[in-house]
């Protein structure tokens, strides 16, 4: 609120203690001589106050409301306010979010850059805002970020950039910051040299990594990376670059407990790529020194693919398919997924029914508990089958109407009923909307 606003708030108060009170009851009891002194002044709220209302606020309504008066305006520049920071850049009209004004990312550049800790930057599309977003970085030279994200909300722009304006820009960051714990560069020219910067610097810290899509890393820069940083809790790669060397250093005794591990499995062109085996010597020793660790796979495979997978036991906790995958491959799943905890099937071009593929799952698969299913063919007693041989333990179940195929036994009205009663809820199949 204005200071020339506050004429109403005296005129409110004044009516307010002119009205005839009640003398007795909780009203009563009010002092009203009080209120006039806290309501003439805003400014006379302690900071601390102004504080904790401002860390509500998006950016925009805390740089309006520090015009209200000098000791809001001193609030807004307190560091504690400056920690975490979100870039956004765009250079389209029609971007569904607006991007950060200049002049404001000047302000913070000279006056808040050392205060800053948590810094992520979203870009759109274009390569004129992933540039932009390599500016700002390089300019970060007296920062102490502990978390940097480089988000592309739509197809990955900073790939467009030139690979040495990135990476100039990039190890800025890893050179200044010695304290970065978390580290979001997907989709990004990031190269070995500037992963041995990062580890020269940050290797006590760093906790959390997410590299898919950097064709520009090896296999060796990300091994660097698991022998140096023994803190490591979280890894995100393409299968590309992973390899025995690096699940065997991952499980060493001087590293900590890894928690989270995805891998993409990704081929653009059919026969393009031929992928590697990892040997099952390999896994056990990762999950016999992380027994609890999550192994996340995406594959975008075509079915002629994946030969090289899951032919022996291979610890996954949770498989999704965005191509369509073959029956033969979900069989080899049933048998050596052992821990899987979550599958996803988008596709399935065979001509027949997976049933036989779904009750070994879940047969085999005792840690099952989630299930998706869309665009292939179950036959509707199969499918109550699986669910009743996976029972309760079953938390999420989604699959598509079109997937369930009537038989002698069930038709569509009355599977329902049979997979409420093994689930112990109520559960239909999904309906795509008609509009």
């Amino acid at each position: 609120m204005k200071r020339n606003n506050l004429s109403v708030v005296n005129k409110i108060v004044q009516y307010s203690s002119a009205v005839k009170q009640p003398k007795v009851g909780f009203y009563s009891s009010l002092n009203h001589t009080h209120l006039p002194a806290v309501l003439l002044d805003w400014g006379s709220l302690p900071h601390y106050v102004v504080l904790r209302i401002f860390q509500y606020l998006p950016l925009i309504d805390r740089a309006w409301a520090s015009s209200v008066c000098k000791k809001w305006n001193e609030v807004f520049h307190i560091p504690d306010l400056w920690r975490k920071f979100e870039f956004e850049l765009n250079q389209s009209a029609t971007s569904y979010f607006k991007s950060t004004h200049p002049d404001l990312i000047q302000q913070i550049i000279k006056k808040h850059a050392t205060h800053l800790q948590y810094v992520s930057f979203k870009v759109d599309s274009s390569t004129e805002s992933a540039e932009a977003a390599c500016n700002i970085l390089s300019q970060l030279v007296n920062c102490s970020i502990q978390t940097l994200g480089l988000i592309s909300t739509a197809k990955p722009s900073f790939m467009n950039v030139s690979k040495s304006h990135f990476v100039s820009a990039l190890t800025v960051v890893f050179d200044n910051s010695k304290s970065l714990s978390s580290i979001k560069i997907e989709d990004t020219p990031v190269d070995d040299p500037s992963l041995k910067i990062l580890v020269a610097n940050n290797s006590d810290t760093l906790r959390l990594l997410k590299m898919s899509s950097c064709p520009h890393v090896s296999s060796d820069g990300i091994l660097c990376v698991a022998d140096r940083c023994q803190g490591l809790r979280e890894l995100a790669l393409n299968y590309y670059i992973l390899s025995d060397e690096l699940l065997l250093a991952l499980s060493s005794e001087t590293h900590v407990n890894l928690e989270h591990l995805r891998i993409d499995v990704v081929s653009e062109n059919p026969g393009q790529i031929e992928f590697h085996s990892i040997k099952k010597q390999s896994w056990d020793a990762l999950i016999k020194h992380s027994p609890g660790v999550n192994v996340v796979m995406y594959f975008f495979l075509y079915e002629e693919e994946f030969e090289a997978f899951f032919k022996e036991e291979t610890p996954v906790t949770h498989l999704y398919f965005g191509r369509s995958v073959s029956k033969a491959v979900l069989g080899r799943i049933g048998l050596n997924c052992p821990r899987l905890v979550e599958l996803v099937v988008c596709a399935n071009n065979g001509l027949q029914t997976l049933d036989t593929q779904l009750i070994c799952i879940a047969e085999h698969c005792k840690n099952l508990t989630a299930l998706g299913l869309s665009e292939c063919e179950v036959s509707c007693s199969a499918f109550i089958e699986f669910v009743r041989l996976c029972g309760k333990r079953l938390t999420q179940l989604s699959v598509m109407e079109e997937v369930l195929i009537p038989d002698d036994e069930y038709s569509l009205d009355k599977i329902h009923t049979e997979v409420s009663k093994y689930l112990g809820r109520i559960w239909f199949p999904d309906v795509l909307p008609v509009w």
